[in-house]
């Protein structure tokens, strides 16, 4: 049993920027745990490896919802990081942070020092730009932004096709304005990934007062009389104990966050009584007020090659990409698979865009793993819902933290997220029938072409909506009766516990939820810092 200042549970995208603060000034002993492996696959660090991430069993979560009765029974894959970076390490690099008016919108629920004028310098203190420093960017932070250097010219005719059906360009979505279309910049260095471990881990793992434990699974937190003092993990099959004699903080995530609380007794109490569980702390929110980006793909058929696709052709054009990777570390070794998007209006009339779109040079379904349907030729346009007002939960099936928690994404509950996702899929179809992209499309493959009534568009969604993986909110950061944690996340009701994650968030981010999450990691730390100079 060892005693540390602060135990980190968690290796993911927060973990790993509170590991680095907190521990940087070298007054402080920090231990990190972490449920997967070190971060030495190869399909991590080179990018086009997402294809292969998604599928993994040992570097993902492969977490499923329970079956969602607003998507016709369908378990709705929900892929997690499960590795040192965490998801950072599986996702698509896209480096996003949303609105202004996400973090405004925080403050206004109560939660003090968190608009945005509050939280940009971190995203500053973080980021190194490579385009250089300006009002909205960083110079010398940890974590390398760059340019994708894949651009595949169907991206570029996407960017173009977007423009003609009325939608403006944008070189920078997290400048001035987040609207129009462009290309997303990523979280790349030297044309590989560049995680949350690579920036803040993997340079400071000498620190003698740094420890980071790989494959260890937290069965519990330890509380003695209202207070966090260490926690109970597995690791090789034998239960060990980790003390932490002023903090532990949770940043496990949106899932595996509120799962740990109520395995360790905090939570609704009629959740934890069902399954057997000592209620030490009864917290009503822990778990509920999950939200997540729902997504669906329009999906169409092309008559070009310079495609990702089981075709010989489309492989010869990958390996000369090959040798353009070896040489120059550019091409499509190099792609996020989804370069070039961006964020528009589903009505003109409104003051911020309230859709994302991600474009993919493939035909794509079920997440990538439909192999029968890469046989195609063709393109797939994403588009999501970037501020829903369907809300689920994240629950347990017993009290074995070996088992998973229960998910219940309940997408689409709301009326106006189907009206919205209605009008979003007329977007992308019309997008995708405009010039350049529509002098090579041969056929739509879904929605097909008949599908074009709102009823018919919105069975369509009930078939085919899925997350696109920025689960937050089951540990939300506020003031009312479902609030986890104060503006300092300090869990309430339970003293030296902090949850430091995208779970806190009480509203979702307009975008992705990856840059977010490292910056609430970065400010977080400054709090606790705070507490304990």
């Amino acid at each position: 049993m060892q005693t540390f200042d602060f135990v980190i549970i968690g290796g993911g995208s927060a973990g790993c920027v509170l590991a680095d603060k907190l521990s940087e000034s070298g007054e402080h002993s920090v231990c990190l745990l972490e449920a997967g492996k070190s971060d030495k696959n190869w399909l991590i660090h080179l990018p086009i490896g997402i294809i292969g991430l998604l599928k993994s069993r040992s570097l993902n979560w492969q977490f499923n919802s329970h079956a969602e009765n607003t998507l016709n029974n369908r378990e709705i894959f929900t892929p997690r990081g499960k590795t040192l970076g965490g998801s950072s390490s599986i996702n698509a690099m896209l480096y996003v942070r949303g609105q202004k008016q996400d973090y405004d919108h925080w403050q206004s629920l109560g939660n003090d020092g968190w608009a945005f004028d509050d939280v940009l310098p971190y995203f500053k203190e973080l980021e190194h730009q490579e385009r250089g420093a300006d009002e909205f960017h960083g110079i010398n932070g940890p974590l390398n932004v760059a340019d994708s250097v894949s651009k595949p010219a169907v991206s570029d005719d996407f960017i173009q096709s977007a423009i003609t059906a009325g939608y403006p360009k944008n070189n920078d979505f997290n400048g001035a304005t987040q609207e129009g279309i462009g290309y997303f910049q990523v979280t790349q260095k030297n044309g590989l990934r560049h995680s949350a471990a690579k920036a803040f881990l993997t340079p400071n793992l000498t620190r003698k007062n740094l420890t980071v434990l790989t494959q260890t699974y937290v069965e519990k937190l330890i509380i003695i009389d209202g207070v966090a003092t260490g926690v109970i993990y597995k690791h090789n099959g034998k239960l060990q104990q980790v003390i932490a004699s002023k903090e532990v903080i949770v940043s496990a995530g949106a899932i595996n966050s509120p799962q740990i609380l109520m395995l360790s007794g905090i939570g609704p109490k009629a959740e934890l009584e069902k399954h057997d569980i000592k209620v030490l702390h009864a917290l009503e929110g822990v778990g509920k007020n999950l939200q997540d980006h729902v997504d669906v793909l329009s999906v169409a058929q092309h008559d070009r090659t310079e495609l990702l696709a089981y075709r010989p052709k489309a492989i010869w054009w990958g390996i000369k990409e090959t040798v353009k990777f070896i040489t120059k570390r550019t091409g499509l070794l190099t792609t996020v698979i989804a370069e070039a998007g961006g964020f528009i209006k589903s009505e003109p009339s409104l003051t911020e865009p309230d859709l994302q779109l991600h474009f993919v040079p493939a035909a794509m379904d079920d997440h990538g793993r439909n192999n029968k349907l890469l046989c195609t030729y063709g393109v797939a346009l994403h588009v999501c819902l970037l501020r829903p007002k369907s809300r689920g939960s994240v629950k347990l099936y017993s009290n074995k933290s070996s088992q998973h928690p229960r998910i219940e994404l309940n997408m689409l509950d709301h009326e106006d997220d189907i009206k919205t996702m209605i009008k979003a899929v007329k977007i992308a179809k019309n997008i995708l029938s405009s010039p350049p992209l529509s002098s090579s499309h041969v056929k739509f493959i879904f929605p097909e072409e008949g599908c074009a009534s709102d009823q018919e568009i919105h069975q369509f969604l009930k078939s085919k909506c899925n997350t696109i993986y920025h689960p937050v909110g089951t540990c939300k950061m506020g003031q009312d009766d479902l609030a986890v944690v104060d503006e300092q996340l300090k869990v309430r009701g339970i003293k030296q516990l902090r949850v430091v994650d995208a779970s806190i968030m009480p509203t979702l981010i307009s975008g992705n939820t990856n840059a977010p999450t490292m910056m609430i990691a970065a400010k977080a730390a400054d709090m606790i810092l705070a507490d304990h100079c």
